[in-house]
């Protein structure tokens, strides 16, 4: 079931999101608490696709893209690029995240894919970000880039992210496949 924004101010407080800002920031793309989820940021890090013949996640390396750190990046066309959230997450046993892109972004066709935040999962969000046009697009650091909904379960998971030693635990930048 879906909580409420107080609900999710307690969780704020409690260091679950750092930084944590508690009401909608409106300033350029916006970000911080809304009505049943929080719209995280883009940091400055990104990793910018170079392109190959064939790309999986069995084969992908750091060789594979440009690293580039800015306030506007540039995503090539029909190509995409990774970057991770501004802020720190920390979720609790009983809660489960799931994300989406904003929709200033989709329409503009950039769009972005993040997994689920799972219970007791920590660390920055790596955000994979495609842009589906045929030119350019930017993204825009120190902005909303998507929106995480919590969802708080009736008792704790029998096993979390933490119990199975996650291989993206405690992620502190951009992560690729592991």
């Amino acid at each position: 079931m879906v909580k409420s924004d107080r609900w999710i101010k307690r969780m704020g407080e409690k260091g679950m999101i750092k930084p944590f800002h508690p009401e909608k920031i409106k300033k350029g793309i916006s970000f911080g608490l809304s009505s049943y989820g929080y719209d995280f940021t883009l940091s400055d890090e990104f990793k910018i696709f170079k392109g190959k013949k064939v790309v999986s996640p069995k084969k992908i390396n750091e060789d594979d893209f440009i690293d580039f750190k800015g306030k506007v990046c540039r995503i090539p066309p029909n190509s995409f690029v990774l970057g991770r959230s501004l802020e720190y997450f920390k979720i609790p046993r009983d809660v489960i995240g799931i994300c989406f892109g904003k929709s200033t972004y989709a329409r503009c066709g950039i769009v972005i894919n993040v997994t689920p935040l799972e219970p007791e999962w920590e660390g920055f969000i790596t955000i994979q970000i495609a842009n589906l046009t045929p030119i350019e697009a930017e993204i825009y650091a120190g902005e909303g880039i998507g929106q995480v909904i919590f969802i708080g379960a009736e008792s704790v998971c029998e096993k979390s992210y933490r119990d199975l030693s996650g291989k993206y635990q405690f992620s502190k930048g951009i992560e690729l496949p592991k």
